[in-house]
């Protein structure tokens, strides 16, 4: 699980730092934040911790509850110097939005909060997000603290042209949108990222199976969950290959697409790039049975008062990749099953296809799986269960990776 530190410094910007804690936890990220005592003056501490679940920082001389650890993580046994601490346990340290006050401490080294003191003390990559008037931006000295911080090494998130917080002022100084900060954080995470030089496979959607040129039998996968696996896994820094299956939804730049429909479609799909793959998450709702012959045309209703569709098994396109792995492949699959008995027919899955990992879901669960946008799964590998309660679907990706790479990598 990425850790994300994030700075708040003054301004009224300081509200879309809110938003961006929860885009990066609903993303998998553990975060942690420090505020400035001037930022706090725009956002309560307590918006950033229940948003966060850790404790916000402010002061070099206030004691951490949480050690200088990150959610999810132990913590330490003795209480650490929380400046030290949590920068040596992030990944990242994002400063969003950095007023031109923050930009000038960090470029002249001055360490008088700690905010600015942990910024001394990173090792871990910093960004910067400016925002503040036009008239500040464009100052000299700004623009000089600015090439400054480039020069050794810091990212800055460039401000955007628009209206600005003060009435009728327009021009550039807008802080970045709240996405536009997650993807510059996760772009820097997944150059260095775990998965750094790993190529995935992920299956995403449900097929359809033509009945005639109009009519198909399918199922109701949206493939939502194959989608956050993907940014997931891009996140981290692998080479992403989807094969979707009929998905409705906006595609993330990062990671490639191969566009399919029918399972004999994405089997043929998966052929071509499972060699190459070092991981296969097989999410797609594959159907199991298709239509015996398609039919010519549109049937007619008036034609047909009555209408036999004669069905065969498809192809098991899980069980046929796993049989032809290659030394060193990891195959995870899931089981969208209803109802009782579901986990023990996933356990089952899971030995007769020789999986690594098979993630089970209970789709009789109303709210999770198919289209909605949270999901409640089971891991399941061969020595192992852990259960994932309810969440958004970002987030169980990010617990799947975590558990892909206990196992495999």
């Amino acid at each position: 699980m990425p850790k994300l530190l994030l700075g708040v410094s003054g301004g009224i910007a300081a509200y879309k730092a809110l938003e961006l804690v929860r885009l990066s936890t609903e993303a998998g990220h553990a975060v942690r934040v420090i505020q400035t005592r001037s930022a706090q003056r725009f956002v309560g501490a307590a918006s950033f911790a229940a948003l966060s679940g850790a404790a916000v920082l402010s002061s070099e001389f206030e004691r951490d509850p949480l050690r200088g650890s990150f959610p999810g993580e132990p913590l330490p046994e003795h209480d650490p110097a929380s400046h030290l601490e949590l920068v040596r346990r992030a990944d990242l340290f994002l400063i969003a939005p950095a007023s031109a006050n923050t930009l000038a401490k960090l470029a002249h080294g001055l360490a008088d909060n700690l905010l600015a003191t942990a910024a001394l003390a990173a090792r871990c990559p910093l960004l910067v997000a400016p925002a503040m008037n036009n008239r500040m931006y464009e100052h000299p000295a700004t623009q000089a603290n600015l090439e400054l911080l480039v020069a050794r090494g810091v990212t800055v998130i460039e401000p955007s042209v628009g209206r600005l917080a003060t009435v009728g002022e327009y021009g550039i100084g807008r802080l970045a949108e709240p996405a536009e900060l997650l993807a510059a954080a996760d772009a820097q995470l997944g150059a260095r990222g775990s998965w750094s030089g790993r190529r995935v496979l992920v299956t995403a959607g449900g097929t359809r199976e033509p009945i005639d040129a109009v009519r198909y039998i399918g199922n109701r996968s949206s493939g939502r969950m194959g989608f956050a696996i993907a940014s997931a896994a891009a996140a981290r820094g692998a080479e992403v290959v989807v094969i979707a299956a009929n998905v409705a939804l906006a595609r993330d730049p990062a990671v490639r697409y191969v566009e399919v429909s029918s399972a004999a479609q994405l089997a043929s799909a998966c052929e071509t790039w499972i060699e190459a793959a070092d991981v296969l998450v097989m999410c797609a709702a594959v159907a199991d049975f298709a239509p015996r012959e398609e039919r010519n045309g549109k049937l007619s209703r008036h034609e047909h008062q009555r209408l036999t569709l004669e069905l065969e098994a498809t192809p098991d396109i899980l069980a046929a990749l796993s049989a032809q792995r290659r030394p060193g492949q990891a195959i995870v699959g899931f089981a969208a099953e209803h109802g009782i008995g579901g986990l023990e027919r996933a356990r089952e899955k899971l030995a007769r296809k020789h999986l690594d990992l098979i993630v089970y879901n209970d789709v009789s669960q109303d709210g999770i799986g198919f289209d909605g946008g949270e999901n409640e799964v089971t891991l399941i590998s061969a020595s192992s269960e852990q259960r994932l309660p309810r969440a958004p679907k970002r987030e169980v990706a990010a617990r799947l990776l975590d558990a892909i790479e206990q196992l495999a990598l």
